[in-house]
């Protein structure tokens, strides 16, 4: 299976959420800024990786992690990616995770200041800050989508 984590910029809910999914931070612990900065593509995007799925690692249960920026295309783009897996008939392959609604209004600005402004030194500690208070709901959203994967095998 390939499960589809996508965000606005595929640069913070998304990689948080993947990166759980992964393993490569730990669920139990708000993580700290450090642990933040090593996730990959983690406050990294440019504006050329939008609308690039971009692989992340294979998770326990040999199901393929990727990310995904999509702007404000918001559901759209879900059905988007799954209508393409219908035509192809893999719609039982593919799962496709919205993590917007886990974005607050601190990782929104943070994000816009470091990645659109450019304006990192500012943006970053609000964005940090926001994805630490985000956190346990995205530790939420994985668990779930982890559930989905395994009843969709």
């Amino acid at each position: 299976m390939k499960i589809i984590y996508h965000c606005y910029g595929g640069s913070h809910s998304s990689v948080m959420a993947a990166a759980l999914h992964l393993g490569l931070i730990p669920k139990d612990r708000i993580p700290n800024e450090n642990e933040l900065m090593t996730i990959p593509y983690y406050d990294k995007t440019t504006k050329t990786d939008f609308g690039s799925i971009r692989f992340m690692g294979i998770d326990d249960f040999k199901n393929e992690v990727y990310v995904l920026g999509k702007k404000s295309m918001g559901d759209r783009y879900s059905r988007l990616l799954m209508g393409i897996a219908a035509i192809l008939g893999h719609s039982d392959d593919v799962l496709v995770v919205n993590c917007m609604n886990r974005v607050n209004l601190a990782m929104k600005l943070g994000g816009f200041s470091s990645r659109r402004m450019g304006v990192v030194s500012l943006g970053r500690p609000v964005l940090v800050r926001g994805s630490q208070k985000a956190f346990l709901e995205l530790v939420n959203l994985v668990e779930i989508t982890r559930l989905r994967a395994m009843h969709m095998v």
